[in-house]
């Protein structure tokens, strides 16, 4: 799992495929024997590790703002048919 091996644009993949990509990394080097030369695949796990988590932090607050719009709909309607 060299560098040349990962893609270049994570921001195209969704969170299970980078999910996935991390599990085959991890997988990869549990299978190494000689750990001391494994430095710059821990490092590239790291880093999508990283990116994981800034991606699935950007789709909470996605997931945020588009309930409170739902919500204030809702809300909005209720108070429509008690005005009226």
């Amino acid at each position: 799992m060299k560098d040349k091996n990962l893609p270049n644009d994570y921001s195209s993949l969704s969170l299970e495929e980078l999910t996935n990509e991390a599990n085959k990394m991890i997988e990869y080097l549990e299978n190494q024997k000689d750990l001391e030369n494994s430095m710059e695949n821990y490092q590239n796990l790291i880093k999508l590790n990283n990116i994981i988590e800034k991606k699935f932090q950007r789709n909470i607050k996605d997931i945020n703002i588009k309930t409170k719009e739902k919500i204030t709909k809702i809300f909005n309607k209720k108070d429509a048919k008690f005005t009226k």
